[in-house]
Parts: structure tokens; C-alpha cells; sequence
């Protein structure tokens, strides 16, 4: 990993002007085939979603959906230590979101002022497989829909060249209450969610992490469905000072590391002699790791130890480069929370390590990446539903407010906005008369 001493040499390497682009230079290229794909499974449907599996996932398919005996098998074949795992996590996810969800309510507020909340009708949960299974995405994704009243649930993942999506997958989407999966990936999968087709309905929101061609249809198909995020790399800033045990903050370097080799793991302290003892940590830890070469390559290229003079610099960079995931490991760890503007997930202290949010905790691990902790929030159950402004005023209160409305309304030169008022004005004017 790389080692840079100071506040301002730190900076320049932090910040980030540009969004984080895992093209690799190709942008316009993938842009290009993405809108291909968009274009023809718009215009053929289900034929186009067979060869795209085919060509792109090497399956011939004989149908798209995933048939509910695939599901009952899957349930059977599943590991059972697996299965009560995925249980505990479904519970408490469920349980913070329900939670959360609670904060908000039909309501009509004074003066006839108020607020209605409805769930989306149809939600798209996209999850990434094929040659690996994310039980752990089925559930962070689904269950919050689920919480807030979506009333289908539609989950697209890769399948394997054999046709299958994973048990373990598919166990988890019975578990969080997925009511249909089809075995597409890719840009055509969005796509389909995006446009429908013949097997695939159309949704209302697309939901859940992908590869750089997922991320650009999402991007693309924006505005014909709403969507929740263009998840990037996975990211993780540790602050820590000299109380900070070195093994917890190298496994936590670490384990973001050995999801991509374009993911950024960076350690910014205040003791010069932590930086020491967590590299060496890296490199015993990396010995034995099964994903070594993955976490290795990361490390090496976007992996950064930042030396400062004291936790103000420390936050102070943290928040300015804004990462999925921000670890405190410092003496005292609750006092600093409020001072983080720009993070996806605070893990606040030595056991709230991010592994835990990745899996069991409860909040989804669906955050912001490439900076976007700036201005966006991770995926919650308020991404499933939808506000409408209640206005239910009446004499009274047109009498009072109706008068300033015209006179914005004539300043705008929107005469049929100003009679709208007026009519009802001398309406009861004459009534009262």
C-alpha cells in the first residue's frame, strides 16, 4: 500500500473531482453496446433475452423465469448452517427497517396541509451472479421493498452455463418474499425491467449492485424507471489512532479489498508507528486469504496510508473524499459520529466492524460509492415509496391566501392561473353579498 505523510499532500490524492470511472477508458464503447442491447430487447423481447444468455452467459435457456419446483429444490439442497445465518440477518434487517418505516405516515397536518405515502406498485431487484452466488444482496435489497409494501417483487440475476441460478440465491429470495426471479443478467436484464417484455414485466424502480454494463443501463434506462443508485467499487476509509489495534484495521483494509481489484481501502491515522504494524499485518494476513490475488491487486493499486497530525485532519479528509464505508477506531469513537457529513455507513468502534453491516446487521449494504456519499443515502425502505402533497383547504383559508397567489400569478403573466382564484373569489363574494 501506498504511504503519504500530511494534510496536504493527502488532499490532492483524496479528492475527488471526477466520478469514479470503472470503464478502464472504454466508456463510449460500453455506452454504445449497452444502448444496443436497450434497443433490441425493447424491440424483440423475450427472443433477445435468450441470446443474449446464451452469447453472454453461455445457458440455453428453455424458459426465463425460475419455476417454483427450482426454488422448493434449492430450499432443500441448501446448507442448513447457511440457512439459519440468512434467517437471523432477514430478522434484523427486517426489524430496522420496520423500524425505520415507522418515522413516516398518511398524515394531514394544520391548515389542511398534510402528506400521503404509498409503496411502489412493482420493484426490479437486480443481483449479480452467474460464476458466484449474494444471498447476502437478495436479502438487503428485497427486504426493505418488502417492509414497505411493494406489491411485487421482481429479482433478475445471471444464471450458470448449466441454466441454474445458485441454491443459496435462490433460498434467500424465498426467504425475503421475492415473488418472481428470471435467470437474465447484464444490461439486457435491466432492460427488460426498464421496457418488459413478453415473460418480464415492466417495473417502476430498479434496485441492487452490477458490473460496469449493468451500472450504464441503469444509468440509460433513468427516467423511464426510477432507479436507486450506480453503485461502483467497494470502498473503506478506517480512522484510527494510536488505541487502534493494527490486526482489526488490516483485516478491515483487508476485507473490502477482496471484493474487486478496483476496490480503495485507506487508512488515515495520527500514529506513525500504526502504519507500521498494520502493513505488516496486510502481508501476514494476505498469506492465507483465499481471494489473495484480488485483495493483493487492490491493495496495491487504490490501497493508501495516510499519516496526519491529529483526528481534525483525520475527519477532515474523510469527508472530503465521502466512502461507502467509514470505520472509527479511535479512543471514544461515539463522540466523533456527528462530525461525519459524507459516508455511506458509520461503523462507530472496534466490534461494528463493516463485515457485520455487509451481512447481519440490519441497514442494507447497498451504499454510495465513488463520492456520491456527498449528496445520496444508502438504500433504505424510503426508496420504495413515494409521497403525494395533500392540499385540502377551504373558504376560509382561499379567502386569506388567494389574494397573493393572483398577484404571483399576473407577475408570471399566467392570466388562467389568476382566474382560477378570481372565479372562486367573486364566487363567494356574491354568495355572501
Amino acid at each position: 500500500m501506498k504511504t503519504i505523510s500530511g494534510y496536504k499532500n493527502a488532499r490532492k490524492l483524496l479528492e475527488r473531482r471526477l466520478p469514479y470511472d470503472s470503464s478502464g477508458g472504454n466508456h463510449d464503447k460500453i455506452e454504445e453496446a449497452v444502448k444496443e442491447i436497450i434497443y433490441t430487447v425493447k424491440s424483440e423481447g423475450d427472443r433477445a433475452l435468450y441470446r443474449y444468455t446464451e452469447r453472454f452467459d453461455g445457458a440455453r435457456l428453455k424458459h426465463l423465469e425460475v419455476k417454483p419446483g427450482e426454488i422448493a429444490a434449492a430450499r432443500k439442497e441448501a446448507d442448513i448452517s447457511l440457512v439459519k445465518a440468512l434467517k437471523l440477518a432477514a430478522a434484523r434487517i427486517e426489524k430496522f427497517h420496520a423500524d425505520c418505516l415507522k418515522k413516516f405516515g398518511n398524515s394531514l397536518l394544520q391548515d389542511g396541509l398534510g402528506q400521503q405515502i404509498v409503496p411502489l406498485e412493482r420493484v426490479g431487484i437486480y443481483v449479480p451472479g452467474g460464476t458466484a452466488s449474494y444471498p447476502s444482496t437478495v436479502l438487503m435489497t428485497a427486504i426493505p421493498a418488502r417492509v414497505a409494501g411493494v406489491n411485487e417483487i421482481i429479482m433478475v440475476t445471471p444464471c450458470g452455463r448449466d441454466g441454474r441460478v445458485p441454491d443459496n440465491t435462490l433460498t434467500a429470495a424465498s426467504l425475503a418474499g421475492v415473488n418472481r426471479i428470471f435467470k437474465i443478467g447484464g444490461a439486457q436484464a435491466v432492460a427488460a425491467l426498464a421496457f418488459g417484455t413478453e415473460s418480464v414485466p415492466r417495473v417502476d424502480k430498479i434496485c441492487g449492485p452490477g458490473n460496469i454494463y449493468v451500472m450504464t443501463a441503469k444509468k440509460l434506462v433513468y427516467g423511464t424507471v426510477a432507479i436507486d443508485a450506480l453503485q461502483g467499487p467497494s470502498e473503506v476509509v478506517v480512522i484510527a489512532d494510536s488505541t487502534a489495534d493494527p490486526a482489526y484495521c488490516a483485516a478491515d483494509l483487508i476485507a473490502q479489498s477482496e471484493h474487486d481489484k478496483m476496490a480503495s481501502a485507506i487508512l488515515i491515522t495520527t500514529s506513525g508507528t500504526l502504519i507500521h504494524k498494520v502493513q505488516s499485518e496486510i502481508e501476514a494476513q494476505l498469506a492465507d486469504l483465499k481471494r489473495n490475488s484480488v485483495a493483493a491487486a487492490a491493495l496495491s493499486a487504490n490501497g493508501l496510508m495516510v499519516a496526519v497530525r491529529n483526528l481534525d485532519e483525520a475527519i477532515d479528509l474523510a469527508n472530503l473524499y465521502a466512502p461507502e464505508h467509514l470505520s472509527l477506531m479511535v479512543k471514544d469513537p461515539a463522540k466523533y459520529v456527528s462530525r461525519i457529513r459524507n459516508a455511506g455507513c458509520i461503523c462507530v468502534g472496534a466490534f461494528s466492524p463493516v463485515v457485520l453491516g455487509d451481512y447481519v446487521a440490519g441497514p442494507s449494504h447497498a451504499l454510495p460509492t465513488g463520492g456520491s456519499a456527498r449528496f445520496s443515502s444508502p438504500l433504505t425502505v424510503q426508496d420504495f415509496i413515494k409521497f403525494s402533497s395533500i392540499i385540502y383547504l377551504g373558504d376560509k383559508e382561499i379567502r386569506r391566501l388567494g389574494p397573493a397567489a393572483i398577484t404571483i400569478a399576473e407577475n408570471e403573466g399566467l392570466t388562467g392561473h389568476a382566474k382560477a382564484i378570481k372565479l372562486r373569489l367573486e364566487k363567494k363574494s356574491r354568495q355572501h353579498a
